[in-house]
């Protein structure tokens, strides 16, 4: 069972992998270039609003997705994958409009401000944080 458990870890990771191996080919961004130049005069282009807020969001469920079945099989409870799922939710919910500001404005707020904004939107950097967190609780909880 606890080999079972910790493939479906690596297949939720795999997963988030992919999301990225697939990112330009699968989601509509057409700052992907603009950001992968790393050239701060770089063109703005032309985009869709509509279209880019449903692609960022399918791309936000899908890592979603994958996170929550990377926390849940990691430690294996229920309550602590609904709280991952929410801290990721409130992350989400707070990066995206600022990133959607941040477009808007094309970027004046900040070139660097812009970029790591649109990194918690399109990555689940939160992920990172919350797995250490849930560690340190676990450890925690059996002292």
């Amino acid at each position: 069972m606890k080999i079972l458990n910790w493939l479906l870890v690596i297949l939720g990771i795999l997963g988030l992998i992919g999301v990225r191996m697939i990112e330009d080919k699968v989601f509509y961004d057409p700052f992907l270039n603009y950001f992968h130049e790393a050239n701060k005069n770089a063109y703005f282009p032309h985009f869709e609003w509509g279209k880019l807020i449903l692609h960022h969001l399918f791309r936000f469920l899908l890592n979603l997705f994958f996170s929550a079945l990377v926390v849940h099989f990691i430690f294996k409870n229920k309550r602590w994958t609904f709280q991952a799922v929410i801290l990721m939710v409130i992350v989400f919910v707070i990066t995206f409009p600022i990133y959607l500001y941040c477009i808007h404005t094309k970027f004046e707020i900040g070139y660097l401000f812009s970029f790591y904004m649109r990194r918690f939107v399109i990555q689940p950097l939160i992920l990172l944080l919350i797995i250490p967190m849930f560690y340190y609780r676990k450890h925690i909880n059996s002292l």
